[in-house]
C-alpha cells in the first residue's frame, strides 16, 4: 500500500489522480461487499469504516470483542454476523490505550467467544498493543501493519483518539479520518473504531467525533441500561443501511458478554432529549467555584445579600467574564431567556442561540445575566440593553 505524504503532488501525478477518479455512466463498478451485519442490517462493508461510541465503563471493549470474534469465526456472536469472503479473513486488532496484560485478557475473550482454544494463537488474528508509543508512531505502525498483512479483511482500532494529540484539532482529525478512507479504499478492508462520548451529552468526543459521524457508514452507541446498570444496550445512531433493533448484553461469570434475551428496547421520543435542570455542580467548573468563593470570603464572613453582591463586584476583575456569568447563573433563577448573536435576549429562544440567560428573584427588578453580559429591562415592553461587567449592580 502506497503511503501518502504532505508533499503537493506533481502535475503529472495530479493528472493520473483525475484519470483514476473519473466516473463514467458506462463504467462497471463493483458494489461494496457487506461483511458485518446486525441481524439483517448491514453495519460494515469492504472499503468503508464504522464506529462504536459510548461513555467510560459502558463496556465498549466487550462489545468490540464480540465483533472481532464474529469475524474470527465468520459467524454469529451476540447479534453480530460476519460474512467475509475468501481472501479477506485476516483480522488486525489495534489497542492504543491498554497495557499488554489487559490486551491479552481481551485476546483470550475473543478466542473464547469464537470457540477457539486460548492456549494457541489464531493464525488469522493479529493483536497490537500500542499504548507506549506517541500518536504519530501509533499511526505509522498501524499503516505499516495494514499494508503488510496478506488477506486482511477487518481492522479494529480501540481507540482512534490516541492517534492524535488534540481531540479538538480540525487538522489532526481530518488527517486521521483521511487515513481511514485511504486504507479502506486501497486495501478494500473494513475498519471499526472506538471513541468515547462526551460526559454531558451523547455526542462523540471532539472534532474527531464530528468527523467520524460525518464519514462513517455506521455509528453505534453502547450505554448502560437506565434501569439496570449491569446491562449494556447497543443501538444504531446513524447508518447508511436500515437501522437494526437495539439489543442488550451483560457480562457473565466467565467475563464474557452474553445476550439479554428478555430485553425490550425502549421507544425513543421524537426530538431532542429533555434537558436536565441546571446543576451548578455539573455545569460550573470547580475552579470557577473556588475563584468566586475565594474572592467573596477573603475578607471574612458576609452579611446579607447586598454584602455578597458587593464582594462579587470587588472580585470580578480577577475572573474571566465567562466564569462570572457561570457563577451568577444560579438554579433558582428562571431559565426562560436566551441571547442571540447580536446580544438581544429572546424569551424561550431555545438552544440554537449562543448563551443561556437567567434572572434573579431577589426583589430588585429583573436583572438578566448571560454570557458574561448583564441585561436589564429598558421599558415596559421588555426590551433589554446590554451592560458591561464593570457596571454590574
Amino acid at each position: 500500500m502506497e503511503k501518502t505524504s504532505c508533499n503537493i503532488p506533481t502535475p503529472e501525478e495530479l493528472r493520473n489522480y483525475i484519470k483514476e477518479s473519473v466516473i463514467s455512466v458506462t463504467g462497471t463498478y463493483e458494489q461494496s461487499a457487506s461483511v458485518l451485519m446486525v441481524d439483517d442490517s448491514t453495519i460494515g462493508t469492504l472499503g468503508n469504516f464504522s464506529a462504536s461510541i459510548g461513555k467510560a465503563k459502558s463496556k465498549k471493549t466487550f462489545n468490540v470483542s464480540a465483533i472481532a470474534a464474529a469475524a474470527l469465526k465468520n459467524g454469529t456472536v451476540l447479534h453480530y454476523r460476519a460474512c467475509f469472503p475468501e481472501g479477506k479473513r485476516k483480522i488486525l486488532y489495534v489497542d492504543t490505550e491498554q497495557g499488554k496484560n489487559h490486551c491479552q485478557i481481551v485476546l483470550n475473550r475473543i478466542l473464547k467467544l469464537a470457540g477457539l482454544p486460548k492456549d494457541s494463537d489464531a493464525d488469522n488474528l493479529t493483536m497490537l498493543a500500542l499504548r507506549k508509543y506517541s500518536p504519530e508512531v501509533r499511526l505509522a505502525i498501524t499503516e505499516e501493519a495494514i499494508g503488510m498483512i496478506p488477506d486482511l479483511g477487518l481492522v479494529i482500532i480501540d481507540g482512534i483518539r490516541d492517534f492524535i494529540h488534540d481531540i479538538n484539532s480540525p487538522g489532526e482529525s481530518t488527517d486521521v479520518i483521511s487515513k481511514f478512507m485511504q486504507w479502506t479504499d486501497d486495501r478494500q478492508i473494513h475498519i471499526h473504531t472506538v471513541l468515547h462520548q462526551n460526559k454531558n451529552d451523547e455526542h462523540a468526543r471532539g472534532h474527531v467525533g464530528t468527523e467520524l459521524n460525518n464519514k462513517a457508514e455506521t455509528v453505534m452507541q453502547i450505554e448502560p441500561d437506565k434501569d439496570d446498570k449491569s446491562i449494556s444496550v447497543v443501538e444504531v445512531i446513524h447508518s447508511r443501511d436500515r437501522e437494526f433493533e437495539p439489543f442488550a448484553f451483560r457480562v457473565n461469570d466467565d467475563s464474557l458478554p452474553e445476550l439479554v434475551e428478555s430485553y425490550q428496547p425502549q421507544k425513543r421520543q421524537p426530538g431532542r432529549p429533555p434537558k436536565e435542570p441546571f446543576d451548578p455542580y455539573k455545569e460550573i467548573p470547580e475552579d470557577s467555584h473556588r475563584s468566586a468563593l475565594n474572592a467573596a470570603f477573603e475578607d471574612g464572613n458576609i452579611s446579607g445579600y447586598n454584602g455578597y453582591l458587593e464582594r462579587l463586584k470587588e472580585g470580578k476583575k480577577r475572573w474571566e467574564p465567562s466564569s462570572l456569568a457561570s457563577v451568577l447563573l444560579r438554579p433558582d433563577w428562571e431559565a426562560n431567556m436566551y441571547v442571540n448573536h447580536s446580544g438581544e435576549p429572546f424569551p424561550g429562544a431555545g438552544s440554537s442561540y449562543d448563551n443561556y440567560v437567567g434572572y434573579t428573584n431577589n426583589g430588585e427588578g429583573n436583572t438578566r445575566y448571560g454570557g458574561g453580559r448583564v441585561y436589564t429591562p429598558e421599558n415596559s415592553s421588555q426590551q433589554f440593553v446590554p451592560r458591561t461587567l464593570p457596571d454590574l449592580k
